[in-house]
């Protein structure tokens, strides 16, 4: 699955999904060791173990850092000169660590379940679509813009650590809140990286279904027997994205929700620094904070748009399909498989509720987006008087 290509940035995709590899198991948050004899993926008992007690270890060690600085009296001057964003922002924080067990647990509690949803799409890679070595520019693309916000995300941590005025947390914490926080971002892309690879290996399908449509059009013979493992594989894929969909769904709305909650609690900070207590220089104004927030949205954003697009992916097989209706004199077989396929498209598509709640698509992430500008608003005329 992580092969390097010839262009550089087939490459550059093998590094990064390389790099994501061996950090999850650094942070022991990829409880799963590699045969290469078998060629497949084992649950790893003591990679669970350590996981769990570096992981303990770290949010014990955040948590520590935040009792002192209450026990010493540290704190911001903008929870001084606003109470509301102090207890929100404390809500925030009980709900933030709340969520980052709760990814941990779930994660290492499915880790069987996972152990074949990965070993299946290892098995696709090897036996199906290792030997199509074809460029998929949206997956290239969406794996190294994934990696490009991951990068940003941590220098953003940084770079409000030394902007904010009168911040006195030590350095060895702030390590800490970026490893707890690499963590969690890594256990969000484990997700959305299956997703991709999903997406990649429906893309083949449905290139490899236009070059049969190609074929009997200019009067060449297709293979029925071709097209009914196609639709095995399509299957196959169906069933894949539902279990891992399973798998994360509540990891997925708990991270998406934070996603959310942070870039209103983020526009609200730089609205109390900016009215409140006018201490916001041009470098906060400009690129810390409006940093952090167009980070957390595209971020965000990508996530919506990965499994948007397996959705679409999947709906254009069933247009691609409809092509073969224009072909005259098909074989019975080709026909029958055909059809077959279609039915199958027809009642079997890539949407799947999350929690039972909502579908990941554009149309939901944009109304989230709306309902953060709206919240936002909210907050500011609750506390206008404060400000």
């Amino acid at each position: 699955m992580f092969r390097a290509g010839c262009s550089f940035k087939r490459k550059l995709v093998y590094i990064i999904l390389n790099s994501i590899l061996y950090s999850s198991w650094l942070l022991g948050i990829f409880p799963f060791k590699y045969e290469p004899k078998q060629r497949r993926l084992l649950r790893c008992k003591w990679i669970i173990l350590y996981g769990i007690t570096l992981s303990s270890g770290l949010l014990f060690l955040m948590i520590r850092q935040n009792g002192n600085d209450q026990e010493n009296g540290v704190t911001l001057d903008v929870f001084q000169r606003n109470f509301v964003l102090r207890q929100i922002s404390s809500l925030l924080g009980i709900v933030g660590v709340l969520t980052i067990c709760t990814m941990y647990l779930r994660t290492f509690w499915r880790s069987k379940s996972l152990e074949g949803i990965y070993n299946d799409l290892l098995l696709l890679e090897v036996k199906y679509f290792g030997s199509k070595a074809v460029e998929c520019p949206k997956f290239d693309g969406y794996v190294i813009q994934k990696a490009f916000l991951v990068v940003s995300g941590m220098a953003c941590t940084w770079l409000i650590h030394f902007g904010l005025p009168n911040q006195t947390m030590p350095i060895a914490n702030v390590f800490v809140v970026l490893l707890v926080k690499l963590g969690t971002i890594l256990l969000a892309i484990h997700f959305l990286l299956g997703v991709a690879f999903i997406y990649r290996f429906l893309w083949l399908i449905n290139r490899e279904l236009l070059e049969i449509v190609s074929s009997l059009r200019a009067n060449r013979k297709g293979s029925s027997t071709r097209v009914r493992l196609l639709l095995k594989l399509y299957n196959k894929l169906v069933n894949l994205y539902g279990k891992l969909t399973d798998c994360y769904d509540y990891q997925m709305v708990l991270i998406m929700a934070v996603f959310v909650v942070a870039n209103i609690i983020v526009c609200f900070y730089m609205i109390v620094y900016r009215i409140s207590l006018s201490q916001m220089s041009l470098f906060v104004m400009l690129i810390m904070f409006p940093l952090a927030v167009v980070n957390n949205f595209l971020d965000f954003w990508l996530s919506v748009a990965i499994c948007d697009l397996v959705e679409r992916t999947g709906r254009q097989t069933s247009m691609i399909l409809k092509l073969f209706n224009d072909v005259e004199n098909m074989d019975k077989d080709l026909e029958k498989s055909i059809s077959d396929f279609a039915l199958y498209c027809s009642h079997r598509r890539f949407k799947f509720l999350h929690c039972g709640l909502f579908h990941i698509n554009r149309e939901m992430g944009f109304e989230m987006l709306v309902t953060s500008v709206l919240y936002l608003l909210f907050l500011v005329q609750f506390d206008f008087m404060n400000l």
